[in-house]
């Protein structure tokens, strides 16, 4: 090993790669070898092509100064005709020869020469080994032709005179005007415009076409008229712009014969032109063009990267983005891979729109692209997710690719992504604002079950509106109904409030309810200055700072609103009230006022964790005065509240022991162990001492732990909530965790069945007839490319088919497209349905964005479209709070302190609160809830042929039901000669009836022996019964027969209770003197009952946040 080591020579010192390569004086024995690279570069013709071809910059320079020489030849043409004199001679010596003078020449012959030598070496530093391919090319023709006369008179003095078309050499310009722009764009590596080039060459065709045929008249009419060139000028032009005055006409055959030649010259490369450009400009049009750096710079705009565009997309879009004045002069630059629709090339037409929005096709994922839309210099970039694909994580893995191509290209401009997965949310965790469309989906079905219509509530909160929907409806509930939908969320610094001024250094609950008293305003949520968590009703606790950010509820934004002052009201006459927003609400009253004086004690039990307790009050203060609300104070007494151990359940205290001692035993609260997806917020929840084992999780299979076959055996307390979808994905965290959520109480969670496959059987066994709710999202396998509308079809049918067979299921459902949701429980013959429809046509007609809210099924929470969601991410770019707060409501995050959503129903034994701001004071006071809304339910008027086919169809149920319980008592002989009279003038009045059953009648005589009179009469009646029973009726007794086959009971189900004669709808921000009507639903904002724990308990609270970071290290990609 030393040997081997001592045969490999060492280094020098300091020997560096160069030595290597231009060798070394001291290594001169060494037998390594010396290799030079680029040699053939090294020799004299690969230099001159270098400089002369290869290199841009030096081809250029080259290149132009070949077009100024051409030019100058042209130039020195036309100085040689300015300053001929024309001699006297045949007509052919006036043609071949010329007087051009010797300073003339010389400068011609100097120009060819050069011209020449150029053209020779360049033919020779592009020779391939073909010369006749060098020799027949036209520049190369052109070339010899207009430079070799020169040459030779230089050894002939006699062909001095001699004329050469130099006028030829504009040809050869322009051909050094293409190679020249080519080589500029080579140069500072830039694309350039085909469009640009196309229209630089059909210019540059014209203008020698013309020069051509000026100068070619001009030298032949010297045997004729002997024209000058602006005469020649004249007529070229009259000629090629088809006017033909006729005033200058060519009159040597020669000139006629030229003159025929450039019209078929003109005729054949002139439409080529055209054609080319044309074919340009269309491609131009599809692909949109450029935004230039100069409007970049000079103005704002957005980018909108989609894979699709479709035409609701973009209105929805543009509608939700021009809403807000301060964006009025933003441009919106749409990136899109596809050509360009029909009906949105048709509606980017609108002046409106063509000068706002600018279309491009490409993909974010080229940076060519990205260039195009200054993507640098943009405010912001959408990029939304393709919601139609069938393959949704492909949708999603799209939407990642882009997001990162316009981060790597744009690492300052705010990105705003909508993804489709949660599990995909954490690739793009670097962008601003992300709406993950399953999370708000699941989350907003679970609130539905628990709050109804909370999907209505959050799309009426984030879409822009007035307003002035439904006003000029003859129906109350409409125009109530519509003018609180105009309620949005704003925000606005305390100290520079004029609604929230005054309360520096008060609780927040006493803010929210003098403010709403006041002003008419809901104050739902602050967020401190140096702390970017924004709490939702963080409760009485909380002291209002100057420079705290509120979050309120109104019409509309403080800015915009007009406040009239005392003196004013007095010299009108108008009794102090103030008013909001166009609706011209009343913003309190003298019941609410009058609250505040009867002072009560501040209740201060234990609130309960499902809702408050609007107690009456005692019988002694009833008899003496009516009833009196407590004040809410300007700041919470700490000693008068009651704290309450709030993570163990008040409803425990209601059982018996046993029942406490086993529920303990079986629940316990805290954070999940496991998350599904990485990037999901931990939730504090309900939660079983010990895991199931999978084995028990099938409903309708039994094993070695239980025998229940169906929902029934197992004697479930509380009704279930079924969720009937394809695949059990993570997305259906979001749903469970609402519904497990730590501060519902045990007693009211509801069981959760999970149908992958939704057969009547199925149905049946999962307890369909006694569920709360039945949410339906099976869609995902019906996406279809073709037509994006027929994405809902399944989900549609299926909801129908459930509608028919249990109409007093409460379904909720979530379709793609809100032009579908006039589909749901539908009718065709219904009278009140038609009617919504004409009203949302004139609602869309009036340019509403929110068309579709008087359908019944939307206005009751039945069903949503996911969406309208998408406005949440418009919103976000000007409201950059909305996400968050959308987030907390419907509880996918949870921020400490921060209050939840949740509601409760008024009762008849709080109907003595009477209004909204009565009772508005009676939660401030007591339990700190902030209501924010009103979910209402009425009955439904129904017109006459409605109530005409139902009087009908019970009429028949009735009559068939005291027939069969009559036909017992007839004799028997009598009974056939009645039942043979009944039949035939009941087929007397139904011909097809009588028809059929005579061919029946036939088919059982041939068939078998006759029956009895006895068992005819027992068949007849069945038939009868058959055909005079409802279609309703038949479907339940297809329900009923199939659970007596599947051995279950049919108690409960109930196929007579429809709730079609009611409609419900919800007041977003009520007046303070609406009515409370009976089971109004009124939506609340309650604090975080976790902020009132005792201070003697933080090693609970330390043990459950150890639990949950615990939790979060654990989990894993």
């Amino acid at each position: 090993m030393v040997d081997l080591e001592s045969e490999v020579p060492p280094l020098p010192p300091r020997y560096r790669f160069r030595d290597l390569l231009l060798g070394d004086q001291g290594w001169q024995n060494d037998d390594r070898v010396q290799v030079e690279f680029y040699m053939n570069e090294n020799t004299f013709k690969e230099r001159l092509k270098l400089f002369f071809i290869k290199n841009q910059r030096s081809s250029l320079r080259i290149r132009l100064f070949n077009f100024s020489l051409k030019l100058l030849s042209c130039l020195l043409y036309i100085i040689r005709v300015l300053l001929e004199n024309p001699s006297q001679g045949d007509e052919w010596s006036h043609i071949i020869w010329v007087n051009r003078s010797v300073p003339l020449w010389g400068l011609q012959v100097l120009v060819a020469l050069i011209s020449l030598f150029e053209t020779i070496l360049l033919g020779y530093l592009s020779y391939k080994g073909n010369i006749w391919e060098q020799i027949l090319r036209i520049p190369f023709i052109l070339e010899i032709i207009n430079a070799v006369p020169f040459i030779i008179s230089i050894f002939w003095p006699s062909l001095r005179n001699l004329f050469v078309p130099v006028f030829l050499n504009c040809w050869l310009a322009k051909h050094a005007l293409e190679n020249m722009i080519n080589d500029l764009h080579r140069a500072i590596q830039r694309t350039q415009s085909a469009m640009f080039n196309q229209v630089l060459i059909l210019i540059s065709t014209l203008l020698c076409l013309i020069f051509t045929c000026i100068c070619g008249i001009q030298h032949l009419e010297r045997i004729g008229k002997k024209l000058n060139l602006f005469d020649s000028l004249y007529f070229c032009i009259v000629t090629f712009s088809t006017v033909g005055f006729g005033d200058v006409t060519p009159e040597t055959w020669s000139s006629k014969l030229f003159v025929v030649i450039m019209i078929c010259v003109a005729l054949v490369v002139l439409p080529i032109q055209f054609e080319q450009m044309a074919y340009l400009w269309m491609e131009r049009q599809k692909s949109g063009g450029n935004y230039s750096r100069h409007r970049a710079q000079t103005e704002k705009h957005v980018v909108l990267c989609v894979s699709s565009l479709k035409i609701d997309l973009l209105m929805d879009f543009l509608n939700e983005f021009y809403a807000h004045p301060r964006l009025q002069d933003y441009y919106v630059v749409i990136l899109c891979p596809t050509e360009m629709d029909v009906q949105v090339r048709r509606v980017l037409q609108i002046p409106m729109w063509s000068q706002r929005v600018i279309y491009l096709q490409g993909s974010a994922l080229k940076d060519q692209d990205l260039l195009r839309a200054k993507m640098d210099d943009a405010e912001a970039c959408f990029i939304l997710s393709s919601r139609c694909e069938v393959d949704r994580t492909s949708s999603d893995h799209q939407t990642i690719l882009r997001a990162w191509a316009v981060k790597d290209f744009a690492p300052k401009c705010p990105l705003y992504v909508q993804i489709l997965k949660p599990e995909n949310k954490f690739h793009i965790k670097f962008a601003d604002h992300v709406v993950c469309e399953e999370e708000f989906k699941y989350a907003m079905l679970a609130l539905n079950c628990i709050c109804p219509a909370t999907s209505t509530l959050i799309t009426l909160l984030v879409h822009t509106s007035r307003g002035q929907e439904g006003q000029q409806s003859p129906e109350q509930w409409q125009k109530t109904y519509g003018r609180c939908s105009g309620n949005e969320v704003y925000h606005i610094t305390l100290e520079e409030s004029t609604f929230f001024a005054e309360y520096e250094g008060k609780s927040f609950t006493y803010a929210s309810f003098h403010a709403h008293k006041k002003y008419g305003v809901c104050l739902i949520g602050v967020r401190r200055e140096d702390n970017k968590n924004i709490l939702l009703n963080p409760g009485p606790r909380y002291i209002m700072n100057a420079t705290d950010i509120c979050f309120y509820i109104n019409i509309t934004k403080e800015e915009n609103s007009a406040f009239k002052n005392e003196d004013q009201q007095k010299k009108n006459n108008v009794p102090r009230s103030f008013y909001h927003g166009p609706s011209r609400l009343p913003v309190h009253s003298i019941i609410a006022s009058m609250g505040t004086v009867a002072i009560d004690l501040q209740d201060t039990s234990c609130r309960s964790a499902s809702g408050p307790t609007l107690s009456l009050p005692t019988e002694g203060i009833k008899e003496i005065r009516r009833p009196s609300i407590a004040p809410v104070l300007e700041v919470a007494d700490t000693s008068s509240i009651q704290t309450c151990e709030l993570l163990s359940d008040q409803s425990e205290d209601e059982t018996t022991p046993d029942e406490k001692m086993s529920s303990n035993l079986e629940y316990a609260k805290g954070y999940p162990p496991y998350s599904p997806y990485i990037g999901s917020s931990p939730t504090f929840c309900h939660l079983l001492h010990e895991k199931v084992p999978f084995c028990c999780l099938r409903l309708d299979k039994s094993c070695q732990h239980n025998y229940y076959e169906d929902a029934k055996a197992y004697g479930f307390k509380n009704k279930l909530i079924i969720v009937a979808a394809e695949t059990a994905g993570n997305g259906l965290y979001n749903f469970i965790v609402p519904l497990r959520a730590y501060y519902r109480p045990k007693k009211e969670l509801n069981p959760i069945v999970l149908l992958l496959d939704n057969p009547l059987d199925d149905l049946l066994r999962c307890g369909v007839t006694f569920a709360a709710n039945m949410v339906v999202v099976d869609k995902e396998s019906t996406m279809s490319a073709e037509e994006d509308y027929m994405a809902d079809a399944k989900t549609i049918v299926n909801v129908q088919t459930l509608f028919r067979l249990f109409s007093s299921l409460s379904i909720i459902t979530e379709l793609t497209h809100p032009a579908n949701m006039r589909f749901m429980q539908f009718r065709a013959k219904d009278c009140y349905s038609l009617a919504l429809s004409k009203l949302e046509k004139k609602e869309r007609e009036r340019g509403s964005n929110l068309a579709f809210m008087f359908r019944l099924p939307f206005a009751a929470g039945r069903v949503f479209s996911i969406s309208m969601l998408d406005t949440l991410l418009y919103q976000s770019f000007v409201k950059d709070y909305m996400i968050s707060i959308t987030r907390l409501l419907l509880g996918l995050d949870t921020t400490p302190g921060s209050g939840f959503l949740c509601s409760m129903k008024i009762t008849e034994d709080d109907l003595w609160i009477r209004t909204y701001a009565r009772l508005y004071q009676k939660l401030c006071s007591t339990t700190g809830d902030v209501p924010i809304g009103i979910y209402r339910t009425e009955s439904q008027k129904l017109t006459t042929s409605e109530s005409r086919e139902i009087t009908s169809q019970s009429q028949i149920s009735i009559s068939v039901e005291e027939w069969e319980d009559t036909k017992d008592c007839k004799e028997h002989g009598h009974h056939r000669g009645n039942h043979r009279n009944s039949t035939s003038s009941d087929q007397s009045d139904h011909p097809l009836l009588r028809r059929k059953s005579l061919q029946w009648a036939r088919r059982l005589s041939r068939k078998g022996p006759k029956h009895s009179g006895k068992t005819a009469e027992k068949i007849t009646q069945q038939r009868l019964n058959l055909y005079r029973r409802s279609e309703r009726q038949e479907l339940a007794e297809l329900v009923k027969n199939r659970m007596k086959h599947l051995g279950l009971s049919t108690v409960g189900y109930d196929e007579m209770n429809d709730h079609q004669s009611t409609l419900s709808y919800i007041l977003i921000n009520p007046s303070p003197d609406t009515r409370l009507e009976l089971n109004d639903v009124v939506y609340l904002i309650r604090p975080d009952p976790l902020a009132y724990l005792p201070n003697s308990e933080p090693s609970r609270k330390n043990s459950i946040t150890t639990a949950a970071q615990d939790s979060r290290e654990e989990t894993q990609l």
